[in-house]
């Protein structure tokens, strides 16, 4: 057991640190553990967890063992326990140390009924970003449909959003629903994973039959302490192999939508998604992806790309970002892009959740443009938002 739910104390901290250092620490829900100990005790609970789900400077499977809880199974995302995993491949399942591993990322993205017949209620650990096409918000949506066929309570313990003080990009249109994006949400929808649990559950949208079987799931969010949605964290262990530090989660919304483009956002580097880059730019500034860790296979192995150096001062960053998804870099890398007609792929309508988004940068509109285009929709998912904050805006 110990090789596998142990990390350095160095590596984990189970407080975040809020960047201005006047303000309170904000506490996860983990660590609150009198809040939701006696909703486990003599339970057989299931755990869904990764690297990420640390408390008390140990991961959250080590800690709930120190305090006599009997974990019957864990369960994990994209990536795998070990959070080492590449984006998009599947991982299997496996038994450590005689408790049973259940990927829902591969062969199954949600527990069956035989996988919870052993199990009385499932505890949720979740580092996520708060960005629609990061996967864990779909997987917390399968675990949450078969919590709820099954009748199994879930427990989730909030966590703080590094990207939770701002709202944007379009609304995913619902002909593009994928495992990238499953709601009609925005790119940034500005929640914890708890506040957005409580609105799958309140909105209905959950994907049962009928819809109103939601309100059967025993659904319980256990909340941060000392968080508003204008608090900035730090990080201490990554999320996910390829937003290794705060710079790469900040740039995350407005970089992630050029995997569903021929340029590389600098996986299978120590830089992942703080540079861009293409064998066929004209640029000062290059870098060779190679076979790492969490890219096994990166685009453009081996191969010098030529682009742009985002690695910038978190600050720094934060100023530019400034509550807004940083279109500029979509526009310039287009209008720099040799071969025009192949600069999208597929990929691109599933990310951005629209066709519109790419027929306006091939067309040649304003960011401003772009940006007015969005606000309609993002009017009235804020409407909805609204309803299911837990937390202050400020």
């Amino acid at each position: 057991m110990k090789h596998l739910f142990t990390f350095t104390i160095a590596s984990i901290l189970s407080l975040l640190i809020v960047a201005n250092s006047s303000a309170q620490e904000v506490i996860n829900a983990d660590a609150r553990f009198d809040l939701y100990e006696s909703m486990i005790s003599q339970k057989r609970v299931a755990v869904f967890a990764n690297n990420a789900s640390v408390v008390e400077s140990q991961n959250i499977i080590s800690f709930l063992r120190t305090k006599k809880i009997n974990i019957a199974k864990i369960f994990t995302p994209e990536h795998g326990f070990s959070g080492l995993s590449d984006a998009g491949a599947s991982v299997a399942s496996t038994t450590e140390s005689g408790i049973k591993i259940v990927s829902l990322y591969g062969k199954k993205d949600r527990p069956d009924t035989q996988d919870l017949a052993d199990v009385d209620i499932i505890l949720f650990d979740i580092q996520d970003v708060g960005v629609r096409y990061y996967t864990y918000i779909s997987s917390l949506q399968k675990l949450m449909e078969a919590a709820a066929e099954d009748n199994k309570p879930l427990i989730i313990l909030d966590r703080a959003n590094p990207n939770g003080f701002y709202i944007d990009g379009p609304v995913l249109q619902s002909k593009y629903k994928s495992f990238v994006g499953m709601q009609n949400i925005p790119v940034v929808y500005g929640m914890t994973i708890g506040e957005y649990a409580k609105m799958l559950q309140g909105e209905q949208w959950l994907d049962l039959q009928p819809r109103q079987k939601a309100r059967q799931l025993k659904l319980t969010v256990i909340q941060l302490a000392n968080y508003t949605h204008q608090s900035k964290i730090q990080l201490s262990v990554r999320p996910s192999p390829n937003l290794p530090n705060m710079s790469a989660i900040y740039w995350y919304p407005s970089l992630g939508w050029f995997e569903g483009t021929k340029l590389s956002v600098g996986r299978g580097t120590a830089m992942p998604f703080q540079v861009l880059g293409h064998p066929d730019y004209q640029s000062d500034f290059s870098f060779t992806p190679q076979a790492v860790t969490g890219a096994l296979n990166p685009p453009f192995k081996g191969k010098q790309c030529f682009g742009w150096n985002l690695q910038l001062p978190e600050s720094t960053i934060l100023a530019q970002v400034n509550g807004q998804i940083q279109l500029k870099y979509l526009l310039q890398a287009y209008q720099e892009f040799p071969d025009k007609a192949h600069f999208f792929t597929p990929f691109f309508y599933k990310l951005a959740g629209t066709a519109l988004l790419r027929q306006q940068v091939e067309s040649g509109f304003s960011e401003s443009a772009i940006r007015a285009s969005w606000q309609p929709e993002l009017t009235k998912f804020k409407l909805i938002r609204k309803k299911y904050l837990l937390y202050p805006e400020n």
